[in-house]
């Protein structure tokens, strides 16, 4: 259970979402194409239309509170004037636990989602720990209650072990790569600091690239735990596996993304199977550990793009 002063934005009454294609046959009926909607705004001159659709719903609703922790663990950099700054690595390790019975099964284990990325992470802090330290140290965050709406994140960003302003960038992990090896990387944020384009140089020694998100319109961007680090200035990405595998037919992983999404997403079936291929873990692994250990030892720290909204925020900190 967080602290009951802790100082969380407010939730909202109701919160929801629906798929692209409900959303289109929905807007249908009121004689509104989403795909033209989707075009105009694009434009900032874009302003809400009214549809003439109400819904009335209602629903029960019980309130348990829980006490959980997040972990976190520090490697010490090796440069005496810059030890004191950090990069974050995060992932989150709760799921949904014990919910509805599926085929039997009422325990939710979450192994894509996201044992596969505390896995990846514990690599890397493992890597980091038996390594040659670089200038920066190295901040390893195992956050709780994602799911509950990035509560374990948002605590942390808003009351760190650390001062914030020392925490140059966050590399978080949301589901890792359990499908094989792959040639390029989809990344939250790449567009919105320099930790983008510095991802992109490192990717393209591997013969990787990244690749822009497929479904922007899902805001993911937004719904994962770099977003809690985000909004408190710091740059941030979500660093997860593309769709183009090695030995696989063009379109075969984004079929197994939808079939995921689909059959094992917040699922009990999302579990452990023993045809997982860990060498894409493997790689992702390295990348990650790569690129943070890149940044903890660069001459200079990542930054903003002048039109992101965390700017204002970042510059504010670093002065």
């Amino acid at each position: 259970m967080l602290p009951r002063d802790a100082k969380l934005p407010p939730p909202i009454g109701v919160r929801g979402w629906i798929t692209d294609s409900a959303a289109t046959d929905l807007l249908s009926k009121a004689g509104i194409n989403l795909a033209e909607l989707r075009k105009r705004a694009e434009s900032r001159d874009f302003r809400p239309v009214p549809t003439g659709i109400n819904v009335d719903a209602h629903f029960s609703n019980n309130v348990e509170h829980l006490r959980t922790e997040n972990v976190v663990g520090v490697v010490r950099g090796s440069d005496p004037r810059l030890r004191n700054e950090y990069v974050a690595y995060s992932a989150h390790y709760d799921h949904l636990g014990i919910g509805p019975v599926v085929n039997g099964d009422s325990i939710y284990n979450g192994a894509s989602d996201n044992a596969s990325g505390v896995a990846d992470i514990l690599a890397v802090a493992r890597t980091a720990a038996e390594s040659p330290k670089p200038r920066r140290s190295q901040l390893f965050l195992f956050v709780t209650a994602e799911e509950s709406g990035l509560l374990g994140s948002a605590y942390y960003a808003q009351s760190p072990a650390v001062p914030v302003a020392n925490i140059i960038a966050n590399l978080n992990v949301d589901g890792g790569n359990l499908l094989g090896r792959v040639r390029n990387l989809t990344v939250l944020g790449d567009t919105k600091s320099s930790l983008g384009p510095s991802l992109s140089r490192l990717a393209s020694t591997y013969g990787m690239r990244l690749s822009p998100e497929e479904h922007p319109e899902r805001g993911l961007f937004y719904r994962s735990d770099h977003f809690s680090f985000a909004i408190a200035g710091i740059p941030s990405v979500s660093i997860g596996r593309g769709t183009d595998f090695v030995g696989r037919p063009p379109d075969w992983g984004r079929q197994q993304g939808e079939d995921y999404t689909a059959h094992r997403y917040h699922q009990p079936s999302d579990e452990y199977r023993p045809d997982f291929d860990l060498s894409g873990a493997v790689q992702l692994a390295e990348l990650v550990q790569r690129f943070g250990f890149s940044l903890a030892n660069a001459s200079t720290v990542p930054t903003w793009n002048a039109d992101a909204e965390f700017k204002a925020t970042r510059d504010r900190q670093r002065k």
